[in-house]
């Protein structure tokens, strides 16, 4: 009777959760167009452009992609590109706005042995891959 009492205990004890590794800081995005900083919001984190490196010769500093008319005007720098990530053991996964595009994808980040983090976005099965280098 005992063992099985001991057997029902282990059962019930909680699942250690393997957490992937944090991602906060600051990031260098593809070909060292902008700054993105990510910090944590709500249960996970988020990320905002705070510095334009390279600038559209073509744009006005603004999000005039954006499918929504009254978001037209809002400043790139500041702009949230990264929202709602949560901690998916290996991964962080939420979504990522892409004010070239003017287009919001699912996307998963990892950061990589190396230091890297890298970014995908996603329609479908269909992802495309970039990597962000760490701001030092």
């Amino acid at each position: 009777m005992r063992s099985i009492a001991a057997v029902a205990a282990l059962l019930l004890m909680p699942v250690t959760a393997h957490a992937a590794e944090p991602i906060t800081g600051q990031w260098l995005t593809k070909e060292g167009k902008a700054i993105v900083t990510v910090a944590p919001c709500g249960a996970g984190v988020c990320g905002r452009i705070t510095k334009v490196l390279k600038p559209n010769p073509e744009g006005h500093g603004v999000d005039e992609r954006n499918p929504n008319p009254a978001l037209r005007n809002r400043p790139i720098v500041g702009l949230p590109i990264l929202s709602n990530f949560v901690d998916g053991g290996k991964d962080w996964r939420g979504r990522i706005y892409d004010p070239e595009a003017g287009k919001e994808y699912r996307s998963i980040l990892k950061k990589l042995p190396d230091g890297n983090l890298q970014v995908q976005g996603c329609i479908a099965f269909f992802c495309q891959t970039q990597l962000w280098r760490p701001v030092r």
